[in-house]
C-alpha cells in the first residue's frame, strides 16, 4: 500500500517538478551574458603615447565613454592596475586616474580582463592568480557597460544594477556619486605618487559629520559643513548643476541626506562659469581634499583645481595638515618656520626629524619642552582632563607613546604617536613635551 501510495505521489509531483526545472533553467538561460558580449582583454603592447597622473606607463582597453577609458597602468615595473582614466587628448591635459579596481594588489604583464557568460569581471595575473573580481557570477548579469559619468556598471536584464564602480570608491569621487551609511562610507588616499597601496589619510562619513584622519587619529571635521545634532547622514554626495539665479553657469558642492526624514541640504565648494560636470574630489596624497574640474572646450588647461580646503587663501591653514612639515616641524602662516630639536629651535629642513628612541624604559628617555605649540589632533579630538604630571606619567607608561601635549587653560592632553607637524600658537600655555634618549 505505501509502495503504490508513493508511485502515486511521484506521478503527481512530476509535472509541478518539471515546470520548476523548466522555469529554472529558462531563469538562467535568461541571465546569461550573450556570447557577443563577453570579452577577454590582455594586458600586453606598447604603452601610451600621453602624459599620465604619477608619471606611469599606460595601455588603454576598449572600454571608452569620453572622457573616461579604462586601462592597464603602472608606476613601478610590472606592477599593474586596473583603473578609470579621465580625459582626452583634444587639449593634451594630463590623464587623471578615478577609480581603481585593485589597489596594493598589482598583476604582471600579460594579466588577463575577463567578462564571462556567467556575468563575473574578473581580473587574473598571467598564472591564474585572481587579483580581483566583481563576485557576480550567476547573479542576472546580462551586460557590462561604462556610462558617460565614469560609472562601470553590470547590468541585469531590467537595466538594474547588480554591481557598479560607483560603489566601490578609491580616494576619489564623481559627480553622483557617494559615501553612504552602510557602505561605501570612505575614502582612502594613496600612499606616495610610486606607491599604490593604501596611504595614511582617510575621509569618513560617520552620523553626523564628514570627518578627515590621519591614521587613527581625527585631523579634521568640517562641522559648519552640516549639522545635524539629532539626525543621522544618510550619504554625502558630489554634485554640479546650473546655478542662474546667482549668475553663474554652475555650483559644485555636496549633497546630503539625513536617514529617516526629508532633511537635505548642501554645501557649494566651487562656482565655475562653465559647465563643471566632469568634476571629482580628491583626498590627496598629502591627505588635503581638492576639487578638480574638466573643460574640454579649450585648446589647453582643460584641468582646473576649483576648490582645496588647506589652502593659503582659505579659511583652514595648510599647518592642520599632519605632514605638511614632514616628519617633525613647526607650522606658521601656512609655512614650515622651525625645527625643534632638544637643544632649541633651528632652522626647518625635510631633515628635521626627532630623535629616534632605543629603549622605553623609564630611566631610558627624558622630554624637552616645546611652547606655543598645538599638535595636529588638539583642535578635533577632545583630549583628557587631567593635569600636567598625569599626562606625562600617561605617555612614560606607554612605549608607543612619542610626547604629549598639554593645554595649560583648560587642562586638556593628548598622547601622540606620531609627532609631524605642530603648529604655533600665540598661547604659551600650550606646550609639547618631546621623548628623547637619555644618551
Amino acid at each position: 500500500m505505501a509502495k503504490t501510495m508513493s508511485s502515486s505521489l511521484s506521478a503527481a509531483t512530476m509535472p509541478l517538478l518539471s515546470i520548476f526545472l523548466f522555469s529554472l533553467f529558462s531563469f538562467v538561460a535568461q541571465a546569461a551574458v550573450p556570447r557577443n558580449a563577453t570579452f577577454k582583454y590582455v594586458n600586453g603592447g606598447e604603452f601610451g603615447p600621453y602624459v599620465v597622473e604619477y608619471d606611469g606607463n599606460y595601455r588603454t582597453l576598449p572600454v571608452f565613454s569620453s572622457p573616461f577609458q579604462l586601462c592597464f597602468y603602472n608606476t613601478t615595473p610590472n606592477a599593474f592596475t586596473l583603473a578609470l582614466r579621465m580625459a582626452t587628448t583634444r587639449s593634451e591635459s594630463l590623464f587623471r586616474w578615478v577609480w581603481e579596481a585593485n589597489r596594493g594588489n598589482p598583476v604582471r604583464e600579460n594579466a588577463t580582463l575577463a567578462f564571462g557568460a556567467d556575468g563575473n569581471l574578473v581580473l587574473a595575473d598571467a598564472g591564474g592568480r585572481v587579483a580581483w573580481q566583481t563576485n557576480t557570477a550567476n547573479k542576472g548579469v546580462v551586460g557590462f557597460k561604462l556610462l558617460p559619468n565614469g560609472n562601470l556598471v553590470l547590468h541585469d536584464s531590467k537595466g538594474n544594477f547588480v554591481w557598479q564602480s560607483f560603489d566601490h570608491p578609491t580616494d576619489t569621487l564623481l559627480v553622483g556619486q557617494s559615501l553612504r551609511a552602510g557602505g561605501p562610507a570612505k575614502l582612502v588616499s594613496r600612499a606616495s605618487e610610486r606607491d599604490n597601496v593604501d596611504g595614511s589619510y582617510s575621509l569618513v562619513l560617520e552620523t553626523k559629520r564628514l570627518a578627515l584622519y590621519y591614521k587613527s587619529v581625527l585631523y579634521f571635521s568640517p562641522s559648519d559643513w552640516f549639522f545635524v545634532p539629532e539626525s543621522y547622514l544618510q550619504y554625502v554626495k558630489i554634485y554640479a548643476s546650473p546655478d542662474t539665479e546667482e549668475g553663474y553657469a554652475y555650483d559644485i558642492g555636496l549633497d546630503y541626506q539625513v536617514a529617516n526624514s526629508s532633511s537635505s541640504g548642501n554645501r557649494i565648494l566651487a562656482r565655475p562659469k562653465y559647465n563643471s560636470t566632469l568634476s571629482f574630489l580628491r583626498l590627496g596624497i598629502d591627505g588635503n581634499l581638492r576639487l578638480y574640474t574638466y573643460y574640454d572646450k579649450v585648446d589647453w588647461g582643460a584641468w582646473e583645481v576649483t576648490y582645496t580646503l588647506f589652502d593659503r587663501d582659505s579659511a583652514e591653514s595648510e599647518c592642520q595638515m599632519p605632514e605638511r612639515c614632514g616628519a617633525w616641524g613647526i607650522c606658521e602662516d601656512n609655512q614650515c618656520v622651525a625645527c625643534p630639536l632638544s637643544n632649541g629651535l633651528v632652522g626647518w629642513s625635510k631633515d628635521c626629524k626627532a630623535k629616534k628612541l632605543t629603549s622605553c624604559g623609564v630611566k631610558d628617555f627624558r622630554y624637552y619642552k616645546v611652547e606655543g605649540v598645538d599638535h595636529f589632533m588638539s583642535k578635533f579630538t577632545t583630549g583628557d582632563g587631567v593635569n600636567e604630571s598625569a599626562c606625562g606619567k600617561k605617555c612614560s607608561a606607554d612605549c608607543k607613546c612619542l610626547g604629549y601635549f598639554y593645554h595649560g587653560e583648560s587642562s586638556k592632553c593628548w598622547i601622540a604617536y606620531d609627532l609631524n607637524t605642530l603648529t604655533k600658537v600665540s598661547n604659551s600655555t600650550h606646550v609639547g613635551y618631546i621623548k628623547v634618549p637619555n644618551h
